[in-house]
């Protein structure tokens, strides 16, 4: 039986055993059954070990338990009306841009399904969709069930700026699509105002899609060289681009999965076309809630971002007495980390000793990337790995020192 396509996808290295012929859990499904199996210190998953503000589930548990929220049969497809009119107004009150929430804004269940409606939207078959890597691993996956192919233009070290001249470069007429994603996982990188416009500019040109995956927005360090903005506040982003956030990130509930998209009535309305087969809705009482802490967050953004700065600042410190080669995110979940100097063996076998023998997880930046050929098997991206710092103290204070008690054996 000939594979599906995702199978054959960049993501499909990841996820499909050749030798047994079946299908695997994501490699963050992977990482933490790893995890639970050696009793390891699970730095790879991207989710807080810690609940997100008691106000906020509290507002869920109002909703879903008394008259006071909305009620717990089907919301409509693009969301309540006074959900979307808070993202709006979010918009509006961070980024200085107007929308019309009755259309160009629509809820989604999380923003991988924004993600997946909105390449399934755009990306057409047999054209080529551009991303910087390493990639979230949906995006391959889903690149792939379009009937597109995915090519990427790498992130290096030390600094994981986009290299905009090597993305115009990649262009070509086959091109339909390029994925954004800033602040970016995993490398924390934020997207500067000049980067931002260049990459605009290049899709007006050619006539392309920017789908800008912006989940991380309120978790950028005020040690970031830029500070963020939405691809539709950059000018003349309307005509090409839509706009992805998610409450999961901003208020540490991941698994309430409540994203939206947003953009102008037509591409809006294109993606509405995908989305509406796949979950149609979801969630109304966690819309409730995410509608009033977009709207007042009770200082929780601020508070958020200086504990994972602080998580941050000691991870970084922790790995490099252990021996790794650190590089400080300006935002987001995580830091990566070479092992290099530690070892020459590639991430993905280092991660499977550190789980065994350390008893830390961690995911290796090459599951996030293009499979790389004989000849490409010394990229760095193939020895990098990658920590979340998005953890209680005592957590991280665990990993780091069996870390160094590891390193220290070695």
């Amino acid at each position: 039986m000939s594979q599906p396509p995702w199978m054959r996808s960049a993501a499909g290295a990841n996820v499909y055993d050749h030798d047994s012929g079946t299908v695997l859990p994501t490699i963050y499904e992977r990482t933490t059954a790893t995890a639970n199996q050696h009793g390891a210190v699970n730095l790879g998953q991207g989710f807080p070990d810690q609940e997100g503000p008691a106000w906020l589930r509290q507002l869920a548990a109002e909703a879903v338990g008394t008259d006071a929220g909305p009620s717990n049969q089907y919301p409509p497809g693009l969301g309540f009306p006074w959900f979307r009119e808070a993202v709006a107004e979010h918009q509006r009150r961070w980024y200085g841009v107007d929308l019309d929430p009755a259309d160009q804004v629509m809820h989604a269940t999380g923003a991988t399904e924004a993600i997946t409606a909105s390449i399934l939207a755009f990306a057409e078959p047999g054209s080529e969709v551009l991303a910087f890597e390493p990639f979230y691993d949906s995006y391959g996956a889903v690149v792939a069930l379009a009937g597109a192919e995915l090519r990427t233009v790498p992130l290096r070290a030390p600094d994981f700026r986009p290299d905009v001249a090597a993305l115009r470069a990649a262009i070509s007429e086959r091109t339909s699509m390029i994925l954004v994603n800033t602040p970016h996982n995993p490398t924390g990188t934020v997207f500067t105002d000049a980067e931002w416009e260049e990459i605009v500019r290049l899709a007006r040109r050619h006539g392309v899609v920017v789908m800008s995956d912006e989940v991380y927005e309120h978790l950028v360090f005020d040690d970031a060289a830029a500070p963020h903005r939405t691809v539709l506040s950059v000018a003349g982003a309307e005509e090409v681009a839509v706009a992805i956030g998610s409450a999961g990130k901003s208020f540490s509930v991941t698994g309430w999965k409540v994203g939206w998209l947003t953009g102008s009535p037509e591409l809006v309305n294109r993606v509405r076309g995908v989305k509406q087969f796949l979950s149609f809705c979801s969630g109304p009482a966690y819309q409730f809630a995410a509608a009033e802490g977009l709207r007042d967050d009770r200082g929780f953004f601020a508070e958020n971002r200086a504990r994972l700065r602080e998580g941050r600042d000691r991870l970084m410190e922790g790995l490099t007495e252990a021996g790794f080669n650190a590089f400080a995110a300006e935002a987001g979940y995580f830091v990566l980390a070479d092992a290099r100097q530690l070892t020459e063996r590639p991430a993905a076998e280092v991660a499977v000793e550190l789980a065994r023998d350390a008893g830390v997880a961690a995911i290796p930046v090459s599951s996030l990337t293009l499979p790389r050929t004989q000849q490409e098997a010394e990229d760095e991206l193939n020895h990098l790995l990658r920590f979340a710092f998005c953890k209680r103290p005592e957590t991280l204070e665990d990993a780091i020192s069996r870390l160094q008690a590891w390193s220290r054996r070695r």
